[in-house]
């Protein structure tokens, strides 16, 4: 459930039909802002909300390019650009060493497990795959968008897979991940 919160506005924007990109933006940056005040006020610091924050920033700069010009060629490329910043938000989470999937296990995982190297570990590789869905969905877009498929049912295909593909391997991963850590403790 934090994964599709923390991806609640993009989902939105997603949702809202294409010829009126400018308001799904909007609607999007609303949603964002709305989750990092909520968020916020539950406890969370800025370092658990890499994605939110990500968010609104992107949000914002769209929206303000799709109420300045509906008709900008920004509006054909929005899926490729969407996905594409969160490769880059993914990814520089990566670079920085807190891959931002640990704000969101940290918010169901006791505080003492936060600073072990598996917890660490695993989150690095969950930030990675979800790095490389977005990347790898991204470039499909964007060569959809080029081809004149942008926002046809492929692309809005891509899009699903872009987001089902990593959020199925993360609960797997971590349910193998929990299941090699219980049985190594079964046996000592």
């Amino acid at each position: 459930m934090s994964y599709l919160r923390t991806f609640l506005p993009w989902i939105v924007f997603a949702v809202i039909p294409s010829g009126n990109w400018q308001w799904g933006a909007l609607a999007a940056l609303v949603v964002s802002v709305a989750l990092i005040a909520h968020q916020k006020r539950d406890g969370a610091g800025f370092d658990a909300l890499v994605i939110e924050c990500g968010s609104a920033a992107f949000f914002a700069a769209l929206a303000a390019v799709a109420f300045a010009d509906p008709h900008s060629g920004v509006h054909e490329y929005s899926a490729a650009l969407s996905s594409g910043t969160l490769a880059v938000i993914a990814g520089a989470s990566l670079a920085a060493g807190r891959p931002f999937t640990l704000g969101i296990a940290q918010r169901t995982t006791p505080r003492e497990v936060w600073t072990l190297k598996p917890f660490i570990r695993i989150n690095v590789v969950i930030t990675a795959v979800w790095t490389a869905a977005f990347a790898v969905t991204a470039v499909v877009l964007a060569l959809l968008d080029r081809s004149g498929h942008a926002h046809s049912t492929p692309a809005t295909l891509v899009q699903i897979a872009g987001f089902a593909v990593p959020m199925v391997f993360t609960v797997r991963y971590v349910a193998h991940a929990q299941a090699k850590a219980a049985a190594g403790q079964v046996t000592r």
